[in-house]
């Protein structure tokens, strides 16, 4: 198995599901929308972790996310017993530097056909989700196929 590399930029990818639905930022929250010419989807920094302990061959890579054009990473943190999807200020940079990882920020990324999944590595089993509702906020749930879609297309950027 290779051993992960450091990295001195995240890839960065247009992020879109099944729906053609699209996340934007909106007040510090991601909504899932349907993309038209008047909507201004986000962009995904998605840089590999480095630190060997959270790398799970069974569940995939461990990932950092963040927002491109914001200091904004996804994180995992229980709210009122529930696991729950956040953005908290951050320099996607500065964490994939680090030796030690930063658990509630890491994501397990799986491909699955075309498709990726991000599985919460410390909430195993809840992944990255959006209704099938526009407008709805993107979501962690252990509900897959059902009343949402925890299964999206990665779209390479140009990273000019």
């Amino acid at each position: 198995m290779a051993t992960p590399q450091a990295v001195d930029f995240p890839r960065i990818f247009g992020v879109y599901d099944s729906q053609q639905m699209v996340w934007i930022l909106k007040e510090n929250s991601l909504i899932a929308t349907p993309f038209s010419r008047n909507v201004i989807p986000v962009s995904l920094d998605l840089i590999t972790c480095t630190d060997k302990a959270f790398h799970d061959a069974g569940k995939g890579n461990p990932v950092y996310l963040g927002i491109k054009g914001n200091h904004l990473c996804l994180f995992c943190a229980e709210i009122q017993g529930q696991p729950t999807l956040q953005l908290k200020e951050k320099k996607i940079m500065d964490m994939s530097n680090e030796k030690k990882a930063q658990k509630p920020f890491l994501f397990f990324h799986s491909r699955e056909g075309s498709t990726s999944t991000f599985q919460s590595v410390s909430y195993p089993d809840w992944f990255i989700a959006t209704s099938k509702m526009a407008g709805q906020p993107v979501i962690l749930t252990k509900e897959r196929g059902k009343n949402y879609t925890t299964n999206f297309y990665l779209e390479p950027e140009d990273q000019n």
